[in-house]
């Protein structure tokens, strides 16, 4: 069972994000896996340990990119591939969507597994457009799968409850919360990932159309303004002093 796992490496959740001149400023940024992405790593890595066969990562993005791509050989994957791009905040996703099958296209995956979406752009958008280029199956939000010979059955979470689908192979899974808990990865895998090979190839090589997109700046959210404390002398007198300013102050009554 070989498996195709599309990572994105993202800023730390906890990583403070500074603005600087309309740009993101990365001096200070920590980059990770994105969480989704680590969750369809590892299910990918638990599939492999049950039936067998090979699991690739495949990344679009600078150099700091291989710094997550050792880390997934780390917690157990077999290959690794880095599609070089200096200006990937510049990429569409269907642009990345198309290097990634230009860089894939000639090998044969039964499962291509990444998370629900990256927790930086939250778009969601590149495994879609992956399966509708590739002409396969797509199922979202996955929060368990079941393999056999002949394809997979899926549960994902659905509106107010769940949602099973069966799909032949090749199929794109995206994982969602729950799904399991990713490993730590190991002393020995950490040493080991250092000594082994990550596929380099540059996303200039595929003739792509980088002049989709144009990012014009970025800025932080306005500050919230300050609580307001109602002042009373018992519950009631609040809540009647509560209901004046909603309904006079803030017009939502």
């Amino acid at each position: 069972m070989n498996t195709l796992v599309l990572l994105k490496q993202v800023p730390d959740t906890e990583t403070h994000i500074k603005i600087s001149d309309g740009k993101i400023n990365e001096s200070s940024v920590k980059w990770i896996i994105s969480p989704y992405d680590e969750i369809a790593l590892e299910e990918a890595i638990r599939i492999r340990e049950k039936s067998g066969g090979k699991v690739t990562v495949v990344s679009v993005g600078p150099e700091r990119v291989s710094a997550s791509l050792r880390t997934a050989y780390a917690m157990g994957a077999d290959d690794a591939i880095h599609i070089k791009a200096d200006d990937y905040q510049m990429l569409d996703s269907a642009t990345i969507a198309e290097a990634i099958l230009k860089a894939t296209g000639d090998q044969n995956y039964e499962i291509i597994l990444c998370g629900r979406q990256g927790i930086d752009s939250d778009n969601g958008q590149v495994p879609l457009i992956y399966a509708a280029k590739k002409n396969i199956s797509a199922i979202i939000w996955a929060r368990k799968i079941e393999i056999s010979d002949s394809g997979v059955l899926v549960t994902c979470e659905g509106d107010g409850g769940e949602a099973v689908y069966q799909a032949s192979y090749p199929v794109v899974i995206t994982a969602q919360m729950g799904m399991n808990e990713p490993r730590y990865p190991s002393l020995k895998g950490i040493m080991a990932s250092k000594k082994k090979p990550i596929i380099t190839k540059n996303i200039s090589e595929f003739g792509l159309n980088f002049d989709k997109l144009e990012i014009v700046g970025y800025e932080m959210p306005p500050e919230r303004p300050a609580g307001r404390i109602i002042d009373g002398g018992s519950p009631e007198e609040k809540a009647k002093k509560l209901v004046v300013a909603l309904h006079e102050e803030i017009k939502v009554i």
